[in-house]
């Protein structure tokens, strides 16, 4: 094992645990962080198998592959926040309208 993989792990698995400490809400998002984790350590140690992989689904390189599906895997996120932000903003209207008329119904 080299240098740049005990490094990699190593930040693999402190982002695993920071995630799981940040977020434990469901069984889901556990599930989903020891899956990322879990590939991740495994890519970064056996590096080969992300060049077979990529030359079986059409990819020239392994790191190509990583980067396009962590391009997906970004756009799902930011999509995931984006729909989080417009539900809050809706529940914050909602909220201030109901206080509007809580007030007005008070005078």
């Amino acid at each position: 094992m080299t240098i740049i993989q005990v490094i990699l792990t190593a930040f693999v698995v402190l982002i695993a645990v920071y995630m799981y400490v940040r977020l434990r809400t469901t069984l889901f998002d556990l599930l989903l962080i020891l899956v990322f984790a879990g590939a991740g350590v495994f890519f970064v140690i056996f590096p080969n198998t992300t060049t077979r992989i990529a030359h079986f689904v059409g990819v020239n390189r392994g790191a190509d592959m990583i980067f396009y599906l962590a391009i997906l895997f970004l756009l799902f996120l930011v999509l995931k926040l984006y729909a989080r932000i417009r539900r809050l903003e809706q529940q914050f209207t909602e909220l201030v309208r109901d206080r509007v008329e809580a007030e007005v119904n008070k005078k």
